[in-house]
């Protein structure tokens, strides 16, 4: 067995692992490992934006999970992919750039994460990214990842949404990432240049060559090295082969929401019930482990479109032809975006303080997949309740590493998000049924008419919603005893032994998870180094002053 030294060791080489290896690498007296289960992300699948949907249901590049049966989803087996490759899920993904709501991190800090309140986290967000607009109070000009629009909306259709949503009475915002969340707007993408802008492109490719960082791909780590209460290294294996990595300071856990509180449980941290009936030794007794697990749901609102300007006439062989041709020669076009180009944030009744349903709006009638959801034309908005209120967990099965963990969101147990559906079904129509789709819309092909009362609405969400790939929440930040880790992502009673990634949120964002996983790593390099935390923003959060009495505003 092959053994070796260093100062840090991160695992998991995803959108937080790439930030921290670019972070603490920069220092070059510090020596650090990167060990990542998968392997390149060079594929033009991975770089070229209109393909989103292959890395992710490829298993080379994506551990395909599933859920055990959900039950509040009619035993459905729900499908959560997570990257397996350099840049883990950034390299997989929508490539949607949501911050979340201002309150969003606020509410961290009321939970127990303390020092993670928006205005903390804000300067993070900004030194991450460049904003195509240039920088701001609230933007970022010249951080490592791109941000832009795509092709700026040029298909009528994504106006026609943000049209329709001033009609029935919401604000229109024109940087749902900057004061104001809440409203109807452009939507942004993580895009550079016309290629996916991943943690891996932007973080690990500049500083790949650092005499002071290694990467070893193909690395599955199997549990952390412990003496007594302290972390000393990693158990990995290569093509089956057990090698050890020691750290002088730090082990940190970038496995993600499924891959960190597993790897945690395979050596002895967790829950000591669950632990002994794994067969599984107990090092250190840690109940939150695994537990606290949420995700987002969504469905497709989708209708026929009576005019042929829709991707859906895009999707034969020639088409995709002359698509991949111009983005091969120039990075641009219909390949050069992820096609999401329009979205709305809005509060699904009074009485909600922020908003707590999502949209993106897609000018096709298209399943994930990438195959059409009919014949003709037809354009689509994605939309999910995205304050849940169910909870799961992350759950070993077997002290072999190879074997997943169960995996259980138990996805609309709590009935205040199966309300919260039910308004997704009916405000949705209503935004549609607007003068602005007039001309376009040519009747509903899902939910369908038929759909209307509760019960009818709580059946087909039951068997339409989807996870939004948004798991998280599992390794949760805070100092009650559910807590895994503290407010500097050090794992409570152990020393050496960090968690950074998307499993530390105390509770889910509303909005894709890739923008704050990867500012939480930024802020935690901070801690991890021992710098001084960026200084704190006092730029404005605009919010409904009548969210009690109100479900929406043309102003705010």
């Amino acid at each position: 067995m092959s053994t070796q030294n260093y100062d840090y060791i991160i695992v998991g080489a995803g959108s937080a692992g790439c930030v921290l290896a670019n972070r603490l690498s920069a220092d070059p007296s510090n020596k650090v490992l990167l060990l990542e289960t998968g392997g390149s992300d060079k594929s033009i699948f991975i770089k070229m934006p209109t393909a989103l949907s292959i890395p992710m249901n490829t298993d080379k590049y994506a551990w395909q999970f599933h859920t055990e049966p959900e039950p509040y989803l009619d035993n459905r087996q729900m499908h959560c992919p997570r990257g397996k490759v350099l840049g883990g899920s950034s390299s997989i993904n929508g490539m949607v750039y949501v911050r979340g709501h201002a309150k969003d991190f606020d509410e961290w800090q009321q939970h127990g994460a303390k020092g993670w309140d928006y205005q903390a986290c804000l300067p993070y967000f900004k030194r991450a990214e460049s904003f195509y607009l240039g920088g701001n109070s609230y933007r970022g000009d010249n951080g490592p990842l791109g941000v832009n629009n795509g092709n700026e909306m040029a298909n009528p259709l994504y106006k026609a949404f943000i049209k329709a949503g001033q009609q029935a009475g919401y604000a229109q915002t024109d940087d749902y990432n900057a004061a104001q969340q809440e409203g109807f707007g452009p939507m942004h993408m993580t895009v550079k240049d016309g290629v996916r802008s991943s943690a891996s492109r932007e973080y690990l490719d500049p500083v790949k060559s650092r005499k002071n960082l290694t990467l070893i791909t193909g690395a599955l780590a199997e549990k952390v090295l412990l003496e007594g209460k302290k972390v000393v290294g990693v158990e990995f294996s290569v093509s089956g082969s057990k090698q050890q990595a020691f750290a002088a300071k730090d082990v940190i856990l970038s496995a993600g929401p499924i891959g960190s509180p597993h790897i945690l449980q395979l050596s002895g941290i967790g829950d000591k019930d669950i632990l002994s009936e794994a067969g599984v030794e107990v090092k250190h007794h840690l109940p939150g482990v695994g537990q606290n697990l949420q995700d987002h749901l969504e469905f497709y609102f989708q209708y026929k479109c009576k005019q042929p300007i829709t991707l859906n006439g895009k999707l034969g062989l020639v088409s995709k032809g002359l698509i991949g041709a111009r983005w091969l020669l120039n990075r641009s076009g219909l390949g050069a975006t992820n096609h999401f180009e329009s979205c709305a944030f809005i509060r699904s009744k009074p009485g909600v303080e922020w908003p707590d349903i999502q949209y993106h709006f897609l000018p096709a009638a298209i399943r994930y997949d990438g195959k059409s959801a009919f014949d003709g034309h037809g354009f689509q908005v994605h939309v999910g309740h995205n304050k849940p209120k169910s909870r799961g967990a992350v759950t070993i099965k077997s002290a072999d590493p190879q074997v997943a963990p169960k995996i259980q969101f138990n996805y609309l147990q709590h009935q205040d998000d199966i309300e919260g559906f039910r308004a997704c079904v009916r405000l949705t129509r209503e935004i549609i049924e607007q003068s602005a789709f007039d001309e376009y819309r040519d009747g509903e092909i899902q939910p369908g008419k038929d759909v209307q009362s509760d019960e009818e609405i709580d059946a087909f969400v039951r068997q339409a919603v989807e996870s939004a790939y948004h798991p998280s929440c599992s390794c949760k930040m805070g100092e009650d005893e559910m807590a895994v880790v503290n407010s500097q992502t050090q794992v409570h009673g152990i020393e050496g032994l960090r968690v950074v990634d998307s499993s530390i949120f105390p509770t889910v964002p509303n909005g894709n998870l890739n923008a704050p996983t990867i500012m939480v790593a930024e802020k935690a390099a901070d801690h991890i180094l021992g710098k001084p935390v960026l200084s704190a923003s006092t730029a404005d959060v605009a919010m409904e002053k009548q969210w009690q009495s109100t479900q929406r505003s043309s102003e705010i």
